[in-house]
């Protein structure tokens, strides 16, 4: 008889079992267990057929009888026996492995996110809540500066966009509309003249933006709206002008949903301004458990607030 005990590392000798896989000796540990098929079929969730080849494949890449069959069930032989032990580490280095990748693949970790920090502000953040409460242990990084966030080069893990990326290795998903529109407090419009002069009212006052800020599109539009005259004020932010147009000063070109939150009355709703949202995602980080997780998390508040963004509240 072949000296067992000599031969311990039957299970990872290479020259042994080149044909050798971790289902087998599952299977193996399956019937040493329950001594017979049907038990350890029933337990792995394995046709008897499939159990029996793969007992019979172990035995041949190992050399060695692992049972002596019986009519009423399965026993181990003496070299069965003593890989019994050998057989088991191997179970407990697998469990410790899945175990390891489980840890690695949680809901944890840092999710670095862009956007305007109008979207953030008022529709994003105060949802943020409801996030924690699922995933406590993700950490969001909200990076809201006015310049464009690479992608490309990991300054974000992912960015909620109004201009469509066109360069990078990015996905793609468009999720719906921003609108724009005229907007003006109750207090201007009690006074103001109702000529209309092209797309705007003939002596309407404007609030507009820092020329700094002369490549947004809602300045563009003003500008050229304008036709060469000046607004009546100048800001470099965007809360600055919902602050203005409330203080009664002129009209100013708003997102629908933050200048209806504010109180102004839509002077003119559709102007043309009206831009796509897109969710853009790194393409090597798309398919972490937490980037998914925090995406789905935006797609389904956009589509929350889809009618609100939009300026189409019916």
């Amino acid at each position: 008889m072949k000296n067992i005990e000599a031969s311990g590392n039957e299970f990872f000798s290479s020259e042994k079992h080149s044909e050798w896989v971790w289902d087998d000796t599952r299977s193996f540990l399956a019937v040493a267990r329950a001594g017979t098929l049907s038990g350890a079929a029933s337990e792995l969730k394995i046709s008897i057929a499939t159990l029996s080849r793969r007992i019979e494949r172990l035995e041949s890449a190992l050399k060695l009888p692992l049972f002596i069959r019986h009519q009423s069930g399965y026993q181990l032989t003496a070299e069965g026996s003593a890989l019994l032990e050998k057989a088991e580490a191997i179970e407990t280095a697998a469990r410790n492995f899945s175990s390891q990748v489980a840890t690695h693949t949680t809901m944890a970790g840092r999710v670095r996110f862009a956007t305007a920090e109008n979207l953030a502000n008022a529709i994003i953040i105060p949802a943020l809540p409801e996030f924690y409460r699922k995933y406590p242990q993700i950490i969001i990084e909200l990076v809201t500066d006015t310049s464009t966030v690479n992608l490309h080069s990991r300054e974000a893990d992912l960015a909620l966009r109004m201009v469509r990326p066109t360069s990078g290795n990015v996905t793609l998903r468009k999720l719906g509309k921003l609108g724009y529109g005229l907007y003006a407090s109750k207090g201007y419009l009690s006074k103001r003249q109702s000529e209309v002069d092209s797309n705007i009212h003939s002596g309407d006052l404007f609030i507009g933006w820092d020329e700094r800020k002369s490549h947004l599109i809602t300045a563009q539009w003003l500008n050229k709206a304008l036709k060469g005259s000046s607004p009546i004020l100048t800001t470099t932010s965007l809360l600055g002008q919902i602050e203005a147009a409330k203080a009664g000063l002129g009209i100013a070109v708003l997102p629908h949903f933050l200048a209806l939150e504010s109180g102004l009355v839509c002077v003119e709703a559709d102007i043309g301004l009206d831009q796509s949202i897109y969710l853009a995602i790194q393409a090597d980080m798309a398919h972490s458990p937490r980037i998914r997780a925090f995406a789905d998390f935006i797609v389904d508040l956009v589509e929350q607030n889809r009618h609100k963004l939009s300026g189409n509240n019916e």
